[in-house]
């Protein structure tokens, strides 16, 4: 049987695809990235916001118009937050709660009706990687968040925290380095919370990927920013974890970031980020919610110069909409719509300035460039590919058509 994988949103839907499809290669069946030829379709929805939602209705429409003909399983968070609007969607065969995600291959092979039945089970080692490429693939370490920021819906739909045993994620790594990736990026929806339920800790879990597998290179997923401890900054002296974190502020403004129940002030950031700064050329990206209720025109501009200080090389900016089921829908004085667009315009103006300075700061640094396998045909007859520096930046060399560095690491002068 031919199965189409599809996800919205985050990194932690695309480690959950990965995992589903090697599941059902172990069955026998086999992946396509062509809907037409596909006889099951599942597709991991999300609902971070009203507007993923809405972008999860609409792929599943989409993807039953495109092929009425084929199952459709429908899981992740937009799924689990409306069951009943997500079943009565047309063409929807079953939706897969968000707490039933690892038995997901398993109810969809059980439950629904196939007219083919699988052949010989593929050889483990073949698993797809969809489309970043047979460099890096995502690992899903835990799941759910204890923690209640006020705008988020996440928690919601993702439930209480379950962390893999450390064995697990080891055995999925050491698998996919044989595969030859490269590059492992750790996700989860609390990815710092790692062990919280079973006497692990995301320093541990670390260590144990860099001492029990030779992956050559580790990458953090979203990280908040109170996780971090002494220990945890220490790890960076091995250089096969990348010097890149992503610490979502929210808001450079300490009364607007406790309307937000986040757990981290600005004080205790600006400490955090002196210490990853005494790495050479560590890349800091972020999250920024802009026009949070009741965020004055002088929380806003404190909550900007703090943004500015923070001298970041990426910023997600994100325009607050009110997320039904979130605490922070309930918050009174709404911001205009017209505010948050002066001031989403004003941050994505200040984002763009600070991430050329960080390009600027890296030009003429020789580092290890992990290559991807997209090529682009030049008009002298060369092709351009690009990838990844460890700080990942995206960087891009010219070579001949004949020549390739996919999945390969070389010096680069940036």
């Amino acid at each position: 049987m031919q199965i189409h994988l599809k996800t919205l949103g985050c990194r932690l839907n695309e480690a959950e695809l990965e995992t589903w499809s090697q599941a059902f290669q172990a069955q026998g069946h086999a992946i396509t990235r062509d809907i037409s030829a596909a006889q099951l379709v599942v597709i991991n929805s999300c609902a971070v916001t009203q507007d993923a939602a809405r972008k999860s209705r609409q792929l599943i429409r989409r993807i039953h118009r495109e092929n009425p003909t084929a199952k459709l399983v429908v899981s992740g968070c937009y799924a689990t937050l409306n069951t009943d609007e997500a079943q009565a969607l047309l063409g929807v065969d079953l939706v897969v709660s968000n707490k039933d995600k690892a038995h997901l291959v398993e109810k969809a092979l059980s439950e629904l009706t196939f007219e083919t039945m699988p052949a010989m089970a593929t050889e483990p080692a073949e698993i797809s990687l969809f489309t970043r490429g047979r460099q890096r693939a995502f690992v899903k370490v835990q799941d759910g968040c204890r923690y209640r920021c006020t705008f988020c819906i996440v928690t919601v739909a993702r439930g209480e925290e379950v962390s893999r045993s450390l064995a697990d994620v080891i055995s999925e790594i050491k698998a996919l380095h044989a595969q030859g990736i490269n590059e492992v990026i750790l996700t989860g929806v609390h990815l710092g919370g790692y062990g919280s339920d079973n006497g692990e800790n995301i320093v541990n879990l670390i260590q144990a990927i860099l001492s029990q597998t030779d992956i050559p290179r580790l990458r953090l997923g979203s990280l908040e920013p109170w996780e971090l401890n002494d220990e945890f900054f220490t790890l960076f002296e091995n250089q096969r974890l990348m010097p890149h974190l992503h610490l979502p502020l929210q808001s450079g403004s300490d009364s607007v970031l406790r309307r937000m129940a986040r757990r981290c002030k600005t004080g205790e950031y600006t400490e955090m980020l002196a210490r990853l700064r005494q790495i050479p050329n560590f890349n800091i990206t972020t999250d920024i919610i802009v026009g949070f209720p009741n965020e004055t025109d002088e929380e806003w501009q404190e909550s900007f110069e703090f943004i500015r200080n923070c001298r970041f090389g990426h910023i997600h900016i994100f325009t607050y909409s009110p997320r039904e089921g979130t605490k922070a829908a309930t918050l009174p004085n709404p911001v205009s719509n017209e505010i948050k667009k002066q001031r989403s315009e004003q941050l994505h103006h200040l984002a763009e300035e600070m991430k050329q300075a960080f390009y600027q700061q890296n030009i003429g640094q020789t580092v290890d460039v992990l290559w991807e396998g997209q090529r682009e045909e030049l008009d002298n007859g060369n092709v351009r590919v690009s990838g990844y520096t460890p700080n990942y930046l995206r960087v891009s060399c010219e070579i001949s058509a004949e020549q390739t560095l996919e999945n390969q690491m070389t010096a680069f002068q940036v």
